[in-house]
């Protein structure tokens, strides 16, 4: 069968879809970024190219396969990564929630009730009925007249986009953290290394002082002396082992399960041929792809919507109620066109006085915009130090490499020069072991500035943007 509508209800329909409200938020306006255009420039920075920052993945900076699988394991296990994944789909479901008041809500009811009349003053009852009711329509809908609904969902959108860069951020971070430990594992492997050859050659050294101790040709404060050497070396060892474990247990914790360990690199020299350089460009510019800055003009962008939301709340709220049903006292008559039933209704409302409350809400969220503003224009100019600091590194760490690692080879002849002399019993013991500490030290400082390369290219992956290759739609 048909069901009648009647003309005013069609309209009342209408009217509730068709309608939209003006905004009352401010325009947005992209702030211009508080950092000069080009990065800083001198004697400590390396000249860079013409070109803007590519597109890129982190399989073209972290070439080396071992660490593209711990990468891998880490994006789909690790905990801190799912976390934000969940509060991503929190934040878009949010979104969904808040749009839902921009429409009509339709609902359908249905009742029957039971009655008995009494007879007067009789203890006899008489004979009741029953009553039956379906009812259906739009119920208490909001004319969003001043866009405090619009407004609203904007802004709830804007808060999901940034929810979704702060995702992205903790991506960047875990990829970087595990570069850094990967890379930190064969810095500590070489330090253990260098500690049990230079044990050794201490025990060497040990054995021909004693043998000329007892020969009467090489005084005890030589023997004290090796025996220092050799302590400090079997000291350092017991303290790499443990840096070595306490590596593996930091990156189990960053991949988010047990890992395959000849994934790991066993040198420096390893790590810095597998990583790329990822380049600056020369326009600072590249700082907005940063995910923590986009996050930052996020929240600037929903704080701006809030503003209308505050602003709307100023002026009547409009609300629309439609109903149509069928009423009877027959369950078979119910569906009858003289059961038909229609009703129209419109509530206006408006707060003449609340003592200021609804105009300060509105000083609250330009406050609040102001601080967001300031949050993002901080996060740039964070971003834009970090950089700087990373491409001062830069510039300046070739040399340094240059220059310990020539430093270690002629500590390393000069050891070996020395060596040979006190064997003949040209060069005194103590100038044997000052040789030793000198190889020692230069050794170890050689594996540090290695590191020091390897963590300033994963430095610069960090805060260059790292990964290009997912930008947050809007």
């Amino acid at each position: 069968m048909s069901f009648p509508l009647r003309p005013a209800l069609i309209a009342l329909v209408a009217i509730t879809m068709a309608t939209g409200g003006c905004s009352m938020a401010p325009k947005y306006v992209a702030p211009a970024p508080p950092v000069p255009e080009s990065w800083p420039v001198g004697d400590a920075y390396l000249v860079q190219s013409e070109a803007g920052l590519p597109i890129v993945s982190y399989k073209d900076i972290f070439e080396d396969p071992g660490l593209q699988v711990l990468i891998e394991q880490a994006l789909v296990n690790n905990r801190d990564l799912r976390i934000a994944a969940a509060n991503v789909a929190a934040a878009r479901a949010q979104t969904r929630v808040v749009r839902a008041a921009q429409l009509p809500e339709v609902g359908v009811s249905a009742s029957a009730a039971h009655t008995e009349r009494g007879g007067g003053n009789q203890a006899v009852l008489q004979r009741g009925g029953w009553t039956y009711n379906v009812q259906g329509g739009i119920s208490s809908f909001e004319l969003d007249l001043f866009g405090r609904l619009a407004n609203a969902t904007q802004s709830q959108r804007n808060t999901a986009l940034a929810t979704e860069a702060s995702a992205r951020t903790v991506r960047l971070s875990l990829v970087a953290d595990l570069a850094l430990a990967w890379a930190t594992y064969a810095a500590d492997n070489d330090l253990l290394e260098v500690a049990q050859s230079t044990a050794a050659n201490a025990e060497e050294s040990l054995r021909l002082i004693t043998a000329r101790l007892r020969g009467g040709v090489a005084p005890r404060t030589d023997l004290r002396q090796a025996e220092q050497v050799l302590e400090t070396a079997r000291g350092d060892v017991a303290v790499q082992r443990a840096a070595l474990a306490q590596d593996i247990n930091a990156i189990r914790l960053l991949v988010g399960a047990d890992f395959d360990k000849t994934l790991l690199p066993q040198s420096t020299v390893r790590v810095n041929d597998t990583l790329g350089v990822l380049p600056a460009g020369t326009s600072s510019q590249v700082l907005l792809r940063r995910p923590d800055v986009i996050a930052a003009e996020y929240d600037l962008k929903a704080a701006n919507a809030d503003i209308g939301v505050a602003r709307a709340q100023l002026f009547p709220t409009l609300s629309l109620t439609g109903l149509l049903g069928f009423a009877s006292t027959s369950l078979s008559t119910l569906l009858k066109d003289d059961s038909f039933t229609a009703s129209k209704r419109g509530d206006a409302s408006w707060s003449i006085f609340n003592a200021g409350g609804r105009s300060a809400s509105v000083e609250v969220a330009k406050a609040q915009r102001d601080a967001a503003l300031a949050a993002y224009e901080g996060a740039i100019q964070t971003a834009f130090r970090e950089v700087s600091d990373a491409l001062a590194d830069q510039g300046t760490l070739a040399e340094r490499l240059r220059a310990t690692t020539a430093f270690t080879s002629s500590a390393q002849d000069a050891a070996r020069l020395t060596e040979a002399t006190y064997r003949q019993g040209i060069a005194s013991s103590l100038d044997n072991l000052d040789a030793q500490r000198s190889l020692y030290t230069a050794r170890r400082s050689e594996v540090v500035v290695r590191l020091q390369v390897a963590a300033n290219r994963i430095t610069l992956y960090r805060v260059l943007g790292g990964d290009q290759t997912s930008p947050v739609q809007e």
